[in-house]
């Protein structure tokens, strides 16, 4: 089966860990997007308070179908 992509950017956040922030923005995106498929980290960063990591930010290109 052939399928045509759309492609957005998104970053999602998370105290936890760069993981927990892939995954609290794919879910907020599958909220208003029909037929996630995948996803491309294409960039890590955080925020550091006291020598300490105090947030993870991951932006990613998600890829869904068209119907």
């Amino acid at each position: 089966m052939e399928h045509v992509y759309k492609t957005i950017e998104i970053t999602g956040s998370s105290k936890k860990s760069a993981d927990d922030a892939v995954r609290l923005a794919i879910k907020k995106a599958s909220e208003s997007l029909k037929n996630l498929r995948w996803f491309k980290i294409l960039e890590t960063r955080g925020m550091i308070e006291g020598a300490k990591v105090q947030y993870w930010q991951v932006t990613m290109q998600v890829g869904f179908t068209l119907e």
